[in-house]
């Protein structure tokens, strides 16, 4: 039975109370003592906890705050006439001219499925989630399209198309694969929810399905990049794999009415069968060959792009199986940065991680490289070992906690991790972010945690098709 504060002091204390004159002094004198004894245990409890934890976040704990400080990147900072991804973000507002109202159309897409993790965690609020949502759909609509596909950069207060180089001034159809797969993501999420999400997944459904992927082979066995009006076909550029564009295959092949025949994918991306290689490093198969002068895999970005909707689990096809292919070629990266053969004093078990980012210069100004064992300066890109975290999970973990506890005020910053950083001297980092790094983050680690985004991206119909159709099998 519970005592009352009376019967504590009588049970308690070999004072007599009634012998006691001043029960106001017993009262305070108890209540100091309790509350002694409560700091103690307190003081107790957090000792043998930070003796378990060693100070450290748990990894949901670590893993929730990566997620929801990198999504402010799509969330906070995004641009504020479209709603859509920032090419580019740099806090100190350095930008070059005009780059502050570009917007990325990949990593728009990106930005997609990190706004549905962030819906789904409750890291924003789900109405205001929506109405952003409600907001990019109706922007992409009232933008120039190029039979059906976007281009790589947009002006984001104008929707007019921004030039990415002297003749890309017109439809990427790599960028609008990476923006369609947000797409199907979204619409997903959305189908059997109340009236308003109906409402905004049938926009991003009408967005996708006018997307005329079989023009973009040009009437040849393979996809074209680049189509535009004023320079048309001039850039010649048939995608071919092994990189990061698979998933513009997987959804040309799954378009309802713009579908591309299955011959463009074994004959223009396989190369007729001669994208399989035999070639092995660290004892690891490549199993593809990657579209690089060596024999130890590109940037790891390869890894990501295609895969934070399409699910390589279980997923194969007569030239490869998926999940092989990308935890080897994350393996591989790893263990180059081990390796470390030109002995920068940047990587190490838990600093590793080669892709496409912002670089360091000779002059330490900020340049950009898509680092990889081929072209390696000594640059850490954060999104590398974070977004394979499906892949190497014990790798990619340590590589986090890393990070954020050991290299937090270096690489920490207001959208989540830095782009790049070296420790080669002086420590340096690239104060800024990239959408097409940030979005990854987000996404993969949600894979790792739930399959959210895959568990998405495969139940849409369009997808199994396609995938039949090019004579993938999914376990």
């Amino acid at each position: 039975m519970r005592k009352s504060y009376r019967d504590w002091i009588n049970w308690n204390s070999p004072i007599n109370i009634i012998e006691l004159k001043n029960t106001k002094y017993i009262l305070v004198l108890f209540i100091l003592t309790l509350s002694f004894s409560c700091k103690k245990n307190i003081d107790k409890t957090e000792e043998i906890n930070q003796k378990i934890s060693g100070n450290s976040l748990s990894e949901e704990a670590l893993l929730d705050t990566v997620q929801k400080q990198t999504l402010k990147y799509f969330w906070d900072y995004a641009e504020p006439t479209s709603g859509m991804a920032r090419e580019r973000y740099h806090p100190d507002g350095n930008y070059p001219e005009n780059d502050a109202h570009i917007v990325t159309t990949g990593g728009s897409g990106f930005g997609l499925m990190a706004i549905v993790v962030g819906m789904e965690r409750k890291f924003i609020p789900r109405d205001s989630a929506l109405a952003r949502l409600d907001k990019i759909a109706g922007f992409l609509a009232k933008t120039e399209r190029y039979h059906g596909a976007w281009p790589h950069w947009i002006n984001g207060e104008t929707g007019e198309t921004q030039s990415f180089g002297a003749k890309d001034d017109g439809g990427d159809i790599v960028e609008t694969s990476f923006l369609a797969q947000g797409f199907l993501v979204v619409r997903e999420y959305l189908k059997n929810g109340n009236e308003q999400e109906r409402a905004v997944a049938q926009k991003y459904d009408k967005l996708w399905k006018g997307i005329e992927w079989n023009w973009y082979t040009n009437n040849k066995d393979g996809i074209y990049w680049h189509w535009s009006p004023d320079n048309q076909w001039e850039m010649n550029f048939m995608i071919e794999g092994y990189n990061e564009c698979l998933i513009t295959y997987v959804l040309a092949a799954s378009s309802p009415d713009h579908s591309i025949k299955a011959d463009a994918y074994h004959k223009g991306w396989a190369r007729s069968g001669e994208i399989v290689t035999d070639k092995r490093a660290y004892g690891l198969p490549l199993i593809l060959k990657h579209n690089t002068t060596g024999d130890k895999g590109g940037p790891l970005f390869w890894a990501h792009y295609s895969y934070l909707g399409l699910n390589p689990k279980g997923l194969s096809d007569k030239y490869a199986n998926y999940w092989d292919l990308n935890v080897n070629h994350s393996r591989i990266n790893y263990l180059y940065c081990l390796e470390n053969p030109k002995n920068f004093e940047t990587y190490s078990e838990n600093s590793w991680g080669l892709s496409a980012s912002y670089t360091r210069n000779e002059d330490n100004s900020i340049g950009y490289a898509a680092h990889s064992p081929d072209d390696d300066k000594g640059v850490v890109s954060p999104t590398a070992a974070v977004s394979s975290i499906p892949y190497t999970p014990e790798e990619s973990l340590a590589a986090i906690r890393y990070f954020y506890e050991d290299l937090n005020d270096l690489v920490w910053g207001p959208a989540g991790f830095y782009d790049a950083y070296s420790l080669e001297g002086e420590d340096w980092v690239a104060p800024g972010y990239l959408a097409i790094d940030q979005g990854p983050q987000i996404v993969m680690i949600e894979n790792y945690r739930s399959g959210l985004i895959w568990d998405l991206f495969m139940n849409a119909p369009e997808v199994k098709n396609g995938l039949d159709k090019l004579g993938f099998t999914f376990k």
